[in-house]
């Protein structure tokens, strides 16, 4: 008979789960034990930081489209991971976490380290349980699997108490959950294949509905074989390779007015597994709030997500990888020639994508370096971005394209990058993984490098060092200027803390080294490279007073 510990393991190994990220902890022994168990069907990978172990399952989900899970204790534990909960609700992210509680015996008596997990995570979890009886582990996790990967995938907290994850579940099976397909309704398919034939001025966003191999393939089949011009929601640059002609650029933190006013000329706007968030509408004013200016089509597998913020002239609630297969293989004729409507936002697109290399006097332009970067970036690497102002960059000058992935926190968490590249070199180990970090955000999770030097990832990390909260800055300059107070950082030595991790440390300081950067970056080995880089070079040296050299 299987112990709920048992229980858990045998069904993570059911629904493809194969690695498990923890922080160890004695509310959760009775699975622990289990995962040592089952040792050569899951790996289990030891965290530093329970923040660190949530952002490396979230990643590990991005790759592989399979909840990624992840282990903490009770009270500490659990609310250490909560900001990867969150950043799972706001990336659309299947994630599993399991905590480990107080005994079932000792519940609600206010226990050491005993936290109420359905009030502390009822605003950003799908759904949390609460397990107190053996006999309900198999009918929870059954359900968990459920709700993490129907409608908008998101966060379900499991917390289990620590003696029953010891105890004998009567008769419980191991289940394996079967997805929910839906759909769209045929009458649907023939009203949005006719106004796709009408449209002049037609526009795609395409979301994270459509972020897995098989997803990015079939966009580019139906953009092709429709002439469709896309954009891409906030951070999702990899759905669509940005040199080909269809690609229009990405919603982002702010687009340009010059851009947004091309972008309204649109007499369709077909929504694509997108669930159209304040920056993707640059904060509800694309398209208009509420009733759009052009015909709005809106596909999501989730129904509640469609008509929300703007009224949709045709709302499909489906998978939409299976609705754009079914318009690839019929399409209609098309009422008028659309090149000069696709030139003129890839003249846009190119415009905005062109490098901007700041003359400065206080470090290397970040920018600079990410363009090296992205000129000999591998085909098949993989690209995890931290939050903060330092990357921006990354995200308009690199020209990314499947199979290339781009792993960036749509929540704007600090200190996603490190763990999310550790995971990414876990998952796939053939592939290479570059890290850009800022100085701040390292300083949140690097010590999850401690991970790489253990299992010797080759991983790649370029620390952007500007010894600033740079976002923060930016935005005090606009509404105080020349009283910034909080936004300098005094940093320990990054390159000794490199060379503790294993990793062969590179320092540029000044832009006549970034000759040498290509080669370091051909290296099959573990490279630091950190960049003194420029605060002034953020938003232009006009915009920032009072920087210290």
């Amino acid at each position: 008979m299987l112990t709920a510990g048992e229980l858990i393991t045998n069904s993570l190994i059911a629904n493809e789960v194969d690695r498990v990220f923890c922080v160890p902890g004695e509310s959760y022994l009775g699975l622990l034990d289990a995962l040592y168990e089952r040792r050569s069907a899951i790996d289990t990978v030891v965290c530093r930081h329970e923040a660190g172990a949530g952002f490396m399952a979230l990643a590990d989900a991005r790759l592989t489209g399979v909840p990624g899970v992840a282990c903490v204790s009770r009270g500490p534990g659990a609310s250490n991971a909560a900001i990867a909960v969150y950043t799972a609700q706001q990336d659309g992210v299947p994630f599993l976490l399991f905590v480990g509680d107080v005994p079932a015996s000792n519940d609600q008596r206010g226990s050491f380290q005993e936290i109420d997990y359905r009030q502390m995570y009822g605003s950003i979890a799908k759904w949390t349980a609460a397990v107190t009886d053996p006999n309900r582990m198999a009918e929870t996790i059954l359900r968990a699997f459920q709700v993490a990967t129907t409608g908008v995938p998101g966060p379900v907290v499991i917390s289990v108490s620590e003696d029953v994850l010891k105890a004998e579940c009567n008769g419980q099976t191991v289940h394996r959950q079967v997805p929910v397909q839906s759909v769209a309704h045929p009458s649907d398919v023939a009203i949005l294949r006719k106004w796709l034939g009408e449209a002049m001025q037609p526009l795609v966003i395409a979301g994270s509905g459509l972020q897995t191999d098989a997803g990015r393939e079939s966009l580019l089949a139906f953009l092709e074989s429709w002439e469709l011009p896309a954009m891409v929601s906030f951070r999702r640059q990899d759905l669509i390779p940005n040199t080909h002609r269809l690609y229009a650029g990405d919603m982002g933190l702010r687009n340009p007015d010059r851009q947004m006013a091309v972008l309204r000329e649109a007499d369709l706007l077909l929504v694509l597994g997108a669930r159209l968030s304040d920056i993707t509408t640059q904060r509800h004013t694309y398209p208009r709030h509420v009733r759009p200016e052009m015909r709005l089509v809106h596909v999501h597998r989730d129904p509640s997500v469609i008509g929300t913020h703007f009224a949709a002239d045709l709302a499909i609630a489906c998978d939409p990888k299976t609705l754009i297969d079914t318009l690839t293989d019929t399409p209609a004729s098309k009422s008028g020639d659309r090149r000069a409507w696709i030139d003129r936002l890839a003249e846009e697109r190119l415009n905005i994508s062109q490098p901007r290399y700041a003359d400065v006097d206080d470090g290397v332009p970040f920018e600079r370096v990410v363009d090296i970067i992205g000129k000999n970036l591998p085909h098949d690497a993989i690209v995890t971005v931290d939050a903060g102002a330092f990357g921006a960059p990354a995200y308009r000058v690199i020209p990314f394209a499947p199979p290339q992935r781009l792993l960036a926190p749509v929540s704007g968490a600090m200190g996603f990058a490190v763990p999310a590249a550790v995971a990414a070199a876990l998952r796939e180990p053939a592939r290479p993984v570059f890290c850009f970090v800022g100085d701040g955000g390292f300083l949140m999770t690097g010590s999850e490098l401690a991970v790489a030097l253990e299992r010797k990832l080759p991983l790649k990390v370029i620390l952007s060092e500007n010894k600033s909260y740079g976002s923060i800055r930016v935005q005090q300059e606009k509404e105080y200027p020349g009283r910034t107070i909080g936004t300098d950082l005094t940093n320990p030595d990054f390159e000794m803390i490199g060379r503790a991790f294993g990793f062969n440390v590179t320092r540029i300081s000044a832009v006549p080294q970034l000759d040498g950067l290509p080669a370091i970056l051909k290296s099959r080995e573990a490279e630091f490279i950190v960049v003194s880089t420029s605060v002034k070079a953020i938003l232009g040296i006009d915009k920032l007073t009072d920087v210290k050299a």
